[in-house]
């Protein structure tokens, strides 16, 4: 099967001469191609019953990598479960209008912590509203910033119960059957935020970027128009049906939290320096196709999703925040009867634990006659860290 591991390998090397890459890019493209390989060392275990060995070398644990994200992503459901109350779950999506996407390329940070500020806001202040629900509702956000044809396709996905603390704090409110606020609500407000926001960035702290193809912006008169534009323009927020139950909740969860721009089974091909990949076109009914594009617009696309240095992508508000978790969330709890687990605040296990719990896979037992597998001697990283610019990726 080709990977995007092979695709960066082949490749990385001569992209990274012909493009000006930031350090944290660099890295990212380094870690995937090292991931698993000697590069990063590992460690050899053998048999104590037979004798039989194995080499394993590490895994890069880039968040950005499709070969780490399994592991990462059932432990993150696991931690998540506790938070899950006996109601109807919404899966709410706000997207960006597409006029955007040049200058969020060159100004992620600003925009996508715009993006988030926006959305929680929104969802927040119009639940309290005696108007819709009048109660402190809690919710996960999701950051994707690509489509499905790797293009630039800024978005969050919400995770919403159905309902909320009442304002004392004494009973559950319900929601609706079909979600507490209209669309057409969410989708002013929200565009209302956004712009807000976007303004004040733009006159108070002076941090936007305007590259090549939006030097314009610069100027207050054509960013005034460009406002305009964005205000009369209808903004596109979602909402699914509810989820039929809570294991429909994780199922959702564990495809969305922790996906990369482009998962490896979804690539075909990778010949005469061209990348074939499968790809759902919404926009004719959901039918799958088959792109293909050269190798090094391959790269590009991907790249373009590499979020900044620690940049968090899962985001809790309201009474599923780390600030409200211990206090609001348990008060839910003891409303809806539901009962608190004594191991909420569970150690750590091992990641051999957590995989044979979540696979049945014992790492430690022997392939060969099921005995136990210990480790002999460690395998030192044959390089250190990513490349300075004088020296190649791959």
């Amino acid at each position: 099967m080709i990977e995007v591991q092979d695709i960066f390998s082949k490749y990385g090397d001569e992209y990274y001469k012909n493009h000006k890459l930031p350090f944290h890019i660099r890295k990212v493209m380094w870690n995937i191609i090292s991931c698993r390989t000697s590069k990063l060392g590992g460690h050899i275990d053998a048999c104590e019953e037979c004798g039989h060995t194995r080499i394993s070398y590490n895994s890069c644990r880039d968040r950005h990598c499709p070969k780490c994200q399994t592991l990462r992503k059932e432990k993150w459901i696991e931690d998540r479960k506790n938070d899950l109350l006996p109601v109807p779950y919404f899966h709410v999506v706000f997207t960006m209008p597409e006029e955007l996407n040049f200058l969020t390329l060159t100004n992620q940070k600003e925009m996508y912590s715009i993006l988030f500020k926006s959305v929680s806001e929104t969802l927040l202040e119009l639940s309290r509203d005696t108007k819709y629900l009048s109660a402190e509702i809690g919710f996960t956000t999701i950051l994707h910033t690509w489509g499905q044809n790797l293009m630039n396709h800024p978005h969050i996905h919400c995770i919403v119960p159905g309902g909320g603390l009442s304002s004392d704090g004494s009973k559950w409110i319900n929601s609706k059957k079909d979600f507490f606020i209209p669309v057409k609500v969410l989708s002013a407000k929200f565009r209302g935020k956004f712009l807000y926001y976007l303004k004040k960035e733009y006159y108070s702290n002076a941090k936007l970027k305007f590259t090549a193809g939006i030097e314009d912006l610069k100027y207050k008169d054509v960013f005034r128009c460009f406002l305009d534009k964005l205000y009369k323009k209808d903004w596109i927020v979602y909402c699914k049906a509810p989820f039929k139950s809570s294991e429909h909740v994780f199922e959702y969860l564990g495809r969305y939290t922790h996906r990369v721009a482009i998962s490896n089974n979804r690539i075909l091909a990778l010949k005469n320096d061209l990348v074939s990949f499968k790809w759902r076109d919404y926009r004719d009914d959901n039918k799958e196709k088959v792109m293909t594009i050269t190798a090094e617009e391959f790269i590009r696309r991907f790249l373009m999703h590499i979020l900044p240095p620690k940049f968090i992508k899962i985001r809790h508000y309201g009474i599923l925040s780390n600030r409200s978790r211990r206090t609001k969330l348990k008060k839910c709890r003891i409303i809806l009867k539901v009962s608190i687990p004594k191991n909420e605040f569970k150690t750590k296990v091992t990641a051999a634990e957590f995989l044979l719990k979540v696979t049945g896979v014992d790492i430690n037992k022997c392939p060969c006659c099921s005995g136990k597998m210990i480790t002999k001697r460690k395998i030192e990283p044959k390089i250190s860290g990513p490349p300075d610019k004088n020296t190649k990726t791959a």
